[in-house]
């Protein structure tokens, strides 16, 4: 499968391999971690973290919530690939962690949960331009 990739004010568009990232999916695939995490200008800290703003956010840096030593001293600044491998297998990543997940195996829903995850900004509300799966992509002028 391809996608489609608007660059922002340069008017190139240009089809690159890899999986097409769908939101509304990965908000399907979210429901399984609403059981600890919450997301959304509403979020709190729950079981685990609330997730607003994740990427390029410390790990074990959210006030009021008391995360695993393991978690805390990590060292990792979280962006897609280290996300990637977090939630493909939580455990391997951090071991020691008190996430209970088992992981994401399938690409596909990696991809579309860090699209859905990607559109939360640090408040909690949908930053940025998300284009759903599926729709075309118009010329700015």
């Amino acid at each position: 499968m391809r996608k489609l990739v608007f660059l922002l004010g340069t008017g190139i568009l240009t089809i690159v391999p890899g999986y097409a990232q769908d939101v509304a999916s990965g908000e399907k695939i979210f429901v399984q971690c609403k059981a600890c995490h919450q997301i959304g200008e509403n979020a709190k800290n729950a079981i685990g973290p609330m997730l607003n703003g994740l990427f390029g956010r410390k790990a074990g840096m959210i006030e009021g919530y008391s995360y695993s030593p393991a978690n805390k001293n990590s060292g990792i600044t979280w962006d897609e690939a280290t996300f990637r491998e977090y939630i493909k297998d939580p455990k391997a990543k951090i071991p020691g962690t008190k996430m209970t997940f088992p992981g994401l195996k399938d690409p596909k829903q990696i991809d579309d949960i860090v699209a859905y995850l990607k559109q939360f900004d640090a408040t909690g509300k949908k930053a940025g331009i998300v284009v759903p799966a599926g729709s075309k992509l118009a010329k700015v002028q």
